[in-house]
């Protein structure tokens, strides 16, 4: 079984002060500054790649880092061993589910950027759990072919800063992302909870 992330990155909308993109919280939020003092539990080398990742000028397109952490809770939940991410960025949220998984577990990440990439495989070294890369579309489809072997699907983004609620015409990213998460709302043979958690997460499996 695998367990297949799907990010969608963002160049806009607000950041939480944990470091990544939010729908719900600021820097300046004092509730959402309670919730991460109250809640985080970065590894060592997830603290080092976030904040080298925040020297970058494309750093608020980084996973939200309370959504990481959701995310690999739920992995080591349901004892995920093998592992797909789509979108990697710099492999903030790649490393945090890499440490959750066994000895002998398996993550695919699928990018178009190595310059991207480059910049985290020094952190995911430190804890000797680099995943396999990818960098090109075949690659990336392929990957996508195991889709009916998967236990649990996250998707990212899905709430896209708000836009989503009413996408402006010509706006193809809250389109898209719009017509998706209806897409899914109807199909029923899926189980499905969207979450306004970083900038939204969409959490879909099948019985």
């Amino acid at each position: 079984m695998y367990c297949l992330f799907l990010i969608k990155i963002s160049l806009l909308g607000n950041c939480s002060m944990s470091s990544g993109k939010s729908h719900v919280g600021r820097k300046d939020d004092p509730v959402m500054q309670y919730l991460l003092s109250h809640s985080l539990r970065e590894h060592p080398a997830l603290t080092r790649l976030r904040q080298k990742t925040m020297e970058h000028e494309l750093n608020m397109i980084m996973v939200a880092c309370e959504q990481s952490q959701l995310m690999a809770n739920l992995a080591r939940l349901i004892k995920v061993k093998k592992a797909i991410e789509i979108g990697v960025y710099t492999g903030y949220n790649a490393l945090s589910i890499a440490l959750t998984l066994p000895e002998d577990g398996k993550l695919i990440a699928c990018d178009v950027s190595e310059e991207y990439i480059d910049i985290g495989r020094p952190f995911w070294r430190l804890v000797r759990c680099e995943p396999t890369l990818f960098t090109s579309l075949f690659t990336l489809i392929s990957a996508l072919t195991v889709q009916d072997a998967l236990l649990l699907r996250f998707l990212f983004s899905v709430l896209w800063s708000g836009r989503v609620v009413n996408p402006e015409e010509g706006d193809i990213d809250s389109i898209s992302i719009d017509k998706l998460n209806k897409k899914l709302h109807r199909d029923v043979r899926i189980q499905l909870s969207m979450l306004t958690v970083g900038d939204g997460l969409t959490l879909a499996f099948k019985i």
